[in-house]
């Protein structure tokens, strides 16, 4: 998981080629860190298919609002620099996120 902030997501995230994860967090969010091992897991699992990353939303709250981010967990899909899916809220499981991967690599 490579930890992006808003100095490097353009260059991370939006320059990037092919799909990207982002896993948009905060300290404060119990859900965010209970889903993080699993997260992490996917990340070696599925990581040599697409690029996996990390948005701390406490001290990037500008970008995240640019990104359109209003709830946390908030796991954002990316193709090309072009945001193209989005899993959001505390009904998320790490089901779901795989289950979108999947359907994002196929």
């Amino acid at each position: 998981m490579i930890e992006v902030t808003k100095d490097n997501f353009e260059q991370e995230v939006l320059q990037a080629s092919g799909v990207v994860l982002v896993d948009w967090w905060g300290p404060k969010c119990e859900h965010c860190m209970e889903l993080m091992p699993s997260v992490e897991k996917l990340a070696s699992q599925y990581g040599d298919k697409m690029k996996f990353c990390s948005v701390n939303t406490s001290g990037n709250r500008r970008l995240a609002i640019s990104q359109k981010v209003l709830g946390l967990p908030a796991f954002l899909f990316y193709r090309d620099g072009e945001k193209i899916d989005e899993l959001s809220g505390q009904d998320i499981e790490p089901e779901d996120i795989e289950a979108r991967i999947k359907q994002h690599i196929g």
